[in-house]
């Protein structure tokens, strides 16, 4: 018995299955590619601006390597990876327009491989951030960069996945790395991974070489922290409390019952022998939720709210063990 195609002759558009999809007549299958393609227009005109390649050089002026960046303020500070410009003696950038200026680098963070450069060039247009941590997987995003030295190009794909953790060419460990399927060559480092509504939610790093179909990124909530450090204090002032721990989401019953603003805490998978941590009663497997009554949703939050503190205060430290509610005080220590 013949089965019938479920397209349609040929997989025409009188099927019935890209009728009830919204396709079966060529002007609305049209009007979708029109309003997807705006999206992505809409995205590269909002963001493109603020875009430029970045040229390094080594010893007596030879090429040393090449990479991205984008302006996060109008007065010529960019974020790129740290990795891109680790080798360097002197940095080229060139902006939207094609013109070339020298820049000189403001500070370096191995451990999440970003860096800011401070380009000698008139007022750019600034980027602007959105929120990582409400990023969806299947969520459309559009990546910046000048790959294999090829300005001014971008690439469209999907997140794949969230929350992962890779080594940067560092070595250290980057939590929370954001996997989409855009296309990333040498050269897409340090250039800005956007949503539709034209707002960076990651900085694009080739954390694996030779992957193919792969992009990986900082995510821009991670970037934005170490952005602002940077430009206080020439690096990151790190502050601990001796725990490793893992991005958890958690049903919305617990989320409102703790009060929490985001439904995610911090699951412990590690607590350092004498840390302040481990002095104050912390074990592996509690759910760390609060630090002085501010939500600790992720790693992120716990190394902003440390970081801000400048490790002075004591804290006020909250967790969920069997499900109960333990408190704890303690002060962090410094690295």
């Amino acid at each position: 018995m013949a089965r019938r195609n479920p397209l349609g002759k040929d997989g025409d558009a009188s099927s019935p299955v890209l009728r009830e999809a919204g396709m079966g007549d060529a002007g609305v299958g049209g009007d979708l590619l029109d309003a997807f393609s705006e999206a992505v227009v809409a995205t590269v005109e909002a963001i493109a601006p603020s875009v430029a390649a970045v040229a390094v050089t080594g010893d007596g002026g030879k090429p040393a390597g090449s990479g991205s960046g984008f302006f996060l303020t109008p007065d010529g500070f960019l974020l790129t990876n740290a990795h891109v410009i680790a080798s360097g003696k002197g940095f080229a950038v060139t902006l939207a327009d094609g013109s070339e200026h020298p820049s000189s680098v403001v500070g370096a963070d191995p451990r999440t491989d970003l860096a800011v450069l401070h380009v000698e060039a008139p007022p750019q247009a600034a980027a602007r951030l959105g929120d990582s941590d409400a990023l969806r997987v299947g969520q459309l995003v559009v990546a910046f960069g000048s790959p294999l030295g090829l300005d001014n190009t971008v690439s469209v794909g999907i997140v794949s996945s969230l929350g992962r953790s890779l080594r940067a060419p560092s070595g250290y460990l980057v939590e929370r790395v954001i996997q989409s399927d855009t296309a990333l060559n040498p050269g897409n480092s340090g250039g800005p991974l956007a949503d539709t509504r034209g707002r960076v939610v990651g900085v694009n790093s080739a954390m694996i070489e030779r992957a193919q179909g792969l992009g990986f990124a900082v995510p821009i909530n991670t970037a934005a922290f170490v952005f602002g450090e940077i430009l206080a204090h020439g690096r990151v002032r790190r502050y601990f409390l001796g725990i490793k721990g893992k991005y958890r989401p958690i049903p919305r019953k617990i989320q409102h019952g703790l009060r929490l603003d985001r439904p995610s805490l911090i699951e412990i998978v590690e607590v350092t022998a004498d840390g302040p941590a481990a002095r104050a009663g912390f074990r592996t497997g509690d759910l760390f939720y609060s630090l002085n009554d501010e939500q600790v949703a992720s790693m992120d939050d716990l190394n902003r709210i440390l970081s801000r503190s400048g490790g002075k205060e004591e804290f006020e430290a909250k967790v969920l063990r069997g499900g109960n509610a333990e408190t704890f005080r303690l002060k962090p220590g410094k690295d």
